[in-house]
Formats: C-alpha cells, structure tokens, sequence
C-alpha cells in the first residue's frame, strides 16, 4: 500500500512539473494532494476541502480544493480558492471554468456569459466551457447563438468518436475483443448514423462480433 502511494505521489509530482506550474510542492504537499485526490474521487467533498486547509501556493491542490468546496455547496469559499489558484497559476483554465459556473450558480447571467465568452477565446475545443456557453445563451434568450455553439460542440464529439475508433482497433489487435466493442459503442453513440465514420464503426463492430462467436 505505501509503495502504490509513493508511486501515486511520483505521477503527480510528474504531471505538476509537465503544467508548468509557478511553485513546486514538497513531499508533505504532494501527500496531501494525493490523499485529498482518493477522498474527492469518494465524493468526501468536505473532508478533501478540510485536508486541503493548509496548502497557500500549490495550484492543483488549490484548484482540488475549490472544486471539493464547490459540490460541497460553499460557493463563497470555492470562489475565493480558485481565484487563489488563479493568482499562483494565472493560466489555470478548470479554476476559471469554474468560477463562469460560480456566477451562473448565483443567477448573475449576463456575467457568466461574458466570462464564459471571453474564456472560449483562448479556449475554442473545449466541450465543457462550449456547452456551458451554449446553455448560459439559451438562459439568456439567444437560441441562435445557443446553435452555433452546439454545432461547434458536436463537431469536437465527432473526433473524439474518432479517438475511440482508432484505439478499437489497436486493443482489437492486441486480442482485446470486449474493450474494442465499449470503445465502439462509445463512439457509434457520439454520432448520427448516416456518416461514414458511423458505418466504419459498425463494419468493425460486426467483424469483432462474428470473430468473437
């Protein structure tokens, strides 16, 4: 058990190195966060945020614990701890996601949509932050704009679809038949029928099936 956490503590040292982020956490942090990250994944969404109470400068352990007071529906602190995660990490794009949700939560519309608008600038191919857009314009009396984003959105799920497609085929080949088939039937639901990536899924689906009998 102690060796899996060190190994969990290593990936996350690892993937806070590769964002770049302003401060890097020592061991204790890096615990913490870990720990922090088993609780939030449990929905234990005060004790992760309580955990969390003394880390000042780690920006993804900020960010976990605005997120941990967020569903714990303590919209005040969460708002403070993003902005707190912003301050050390100004290119924190869940932190300010987030807060864009945090103004629709107190019913501050047209805000959350000139947030939401002004992150989608440097953030266009993001499905989250599109559908969040997509919904605050249709709140707002803007179904037109509300479509033009859904359109963008489904485009993106288009390629995740493809995404899926591609990795089928590789664990098809490595003889991984029942996980080439959840891949598929992920990817046939992301897209309408009458396309040609749709029938590619369903020529693949067919042949793992008959293979399978």
């Amino acid at each position: 058990m102690k060796a899996l956490m060190f190994t969990v503590i290593a990936l996350l040292a690892a993937s806070c190195s590769l964002l770049g982020n302003a401060q890097s956490a020592d061991p204790q942090t890096l615990r913490l966060y870990a720990n922090a990250h088993e609780l939030y994944l449990r929905r234990q969404f005060s004790e992760a945020a309580e955990l969390l109470e003394g880390v000042k400068k780690f920006p993804p352990a900020l960010t976990l614990k605005a997120k941990a007071e967020y569903f714990s529906g303590d919209l005040g602190k969460a708002e403070k701890t993003f902005r707190q995660a912003i301050k050390h990490r100004p290119g924190n794009f869940e932190a300010k996601l987030y807060l864009v949700r945090i103004l629709r939560d107190r019913d501050d519309g047209e805000k959350a949509q000139r947030a939401a608008e002004s992150l989608l600038a440097d953030n266009p191919h993001d499905v989250r932050l599109i559908r969040l857009a997509a919904n605050l314009a249709m709140e707002l009396g803007d179904p037109a704009r509300a479509s033009v984003l859904l359109d963008q959105a489904a485009e993106l799920t288009a390629d995740g679809a493809l995404v899926l497609l591609d990795r089928a085929r590789l664990r098809w080949i490595a003889g991984k038949g029942s996980e080439a088939l959840e891949d598929l039937a992920r990817a046939r639901a992301m897209l309408p029928w009458d396309t040609p990536v749709a029938r590619s899924i369903v020529q693949l689906e067919n042949r793992i099936l008959e293979a399978m009998q």
